[in-house]
């Protein structure tokens, strides 16, 4: 310890008359080791993991893991994830969506034209107009299925499930469904119940919850 703290306080003092006297010739000098070293034992993390992967190749576990994750996946496509604090329609409600949007920053076009300024703001329904109505139902209750497909084409309408599997149902519908992933239209939209319908009129975007009368497809 002592031989220790003797190099030590002999290194600082070194260091001190360097930062005193200014700039000193450089030599190569081999001092010797200043301490115990010891070799590097942690292997190699790629190695490892390369090694891992081979073992679980030759036992046949990485396969076994593949075939369940594809299961996995094609379960979640199958089946999304339903839409949370989506409720059936106990009470007929409608109310209006603006869609328009403030531009943060300006836009320009590749030749430096102004295309919209900061701070304008811009309605989508100036320039586009859906026609098709889009139509949210839980796809697992079938009253609310058959009041859909009853009342709405695919001209008409997008069905949208917020609830069950749009895939199953195409095979039997022999027609498309959609699903809103995430809940990212039903969130937009202020939707909390289904069915509901949202459908252009004029500038804004009408929605509307209904009530299915037991027993009424249409």
């Amino acid at each position: 310890m002592r031989a220790v703290l003797g190099g030590g306080i002999a290194l600082l003092g070194v260091a001190a008359a360097v930062l005193l006297v200014g700039p000193m010739r450089s030599e190569a000098k081999d001092y010797g080791q200043s301490g115990q070293t010891f070799p590097i034992i942690e292997p190699d993390l790629l190695s490892t993991i390369e090694a891992r992967l081979r073992r679980a190749e030759a036992s046949g576990e990485l396969a076994r893991m593949n075939d369940v994750f594809a299961k996995r996946v094609e379960a979640k496509v199958r089946r999304p994830q339903p839409v949370e604090g989506i409720t059936p329609a106990r009470t007929a409600r409608s109310w209006d969506y603006d869609p328009t949007v403030a531009i943060e920053r300006d836009i320009r076009d590749q030749k430096g034209n102004l295309i919209a300024a900061a701070g304008q703001k811009i309605n989508p329904l100036d320039f586009v107009a859906v026609r098709q109505d889009l139509v949210f139902i839980d796809g697992d209750n079938a009253a609310q299925l058959a009041w859909a497909t009853a009342r709405y084409t695919d001209l008409k309408a997008k069905i949208i499930f917020v609830n069950g599997s749009p895939i199953e149902q195409m095979t039997a519908k022999k027609r498309r469904f959609y699903f809103d992933q995430e809940g990212k239209l039903t969130g937009t939209f202020g939707i909390e119940h289904t069915p509901a319908v949202v459908s252009q009129a004029g500038k804004v975007m009408r929605v509307s919850e209904m009530v299915i009368k037991p027993g009424s497809p249409g």
